[in-house]
């Protein structure tokens, strides 16, 4: 991560990072805007981030005109966003499935989603409804590198939605993590949970549709 910040330290360029990484793509008159800076200072970064990888391009089709350019963040960005130690967690569920046999990484990864909901319910405890629970539950995933908000969706929904995956790649060796994190918000929120992912270049958005009572 050193390296890389080393390579982008620079104010604009930080925060052109972070605001892409919550979305999936942004034009520069979007980001110009957004952070109140001139078109071109914004351009001029995004075509230096683009050289050395940070950033790629695509198209988005306008109702009249020409498409309209986009930048988004490509997965060499990953490095400067928190992960949750992917290399020692992959190393111990190893050795744990090497000494205890296979069935010991799936009993250590259901354990802990159990004692992660069960340090977090309290904190969940104070609201009065599933909508201020949800903001409490994003509040406290975006703490661990989730970049999480809640939102509603086209359709008037309550949802969640993360920009980042800090266990994507603990996710990618066992298939159950996924599963049990969706499990443990549907008990924290005390309700059905549909969890989508869209992955486009470097950019993630997962959703976790809050299906009340009401839907």
């Amino acid at each position: 991560m050193l390296q890389l910040l080393r390579q982008m330290l620079h104010s604009p360029v930080l925060d052109i990072v972070q605001r892409l990484k919550g979305s999936l793509g942004m034009s520069v008159n979007e980001l110009s805007a957004a952070m109140k800076m001139s078109y071109m200072g914004v351009k001029q970064h995004c075509v230096e981030l683009e050289k050395r990888g940070f950033l790629d391009t695509w198209r988005r089709p306008k109702g009249a005109g020409r498409p309209e350019k986009l930048y988004r963040l490509t997965s060499k960005a990953d490095a400067l966003f928190l992960c949750s130690g992917p290399a020692l967690t992959l190393d111990l569920l190893t050795t744990a499935e090497r000494v205890y046999g296979e069935t010991a990484p799936p009993k250590l990864l259901y354990t802990y989603f159990q004692a992660k909901a069960e340090a977090w319910a309290p904190k969940l405890a104070k609201a009065t409804n599933i909508a201020e629970r949800t903001k409490l539950l994003a509040r406290l995933r975006t703490a661990e590198g989730c970049l999480s908000a809640c939102e509603t969706d086209a359709h008037g929904h309550l949802v969640m939605v993360e920009h980042h995956r800090p266990l994507r790649e603990l996710a990618s060796r066992y298939d159950m993590v996924d599963e049990l994190e969706c499990e443990m918000i549907e008990r924290l929120l005390g309700c059905e949970v549909r969890r989508s992912v869209e992955e486009v270049s470097g950019l993630v958005r997962v959703t976790f549709q809050i299906k009340t009572t009401a839907q």
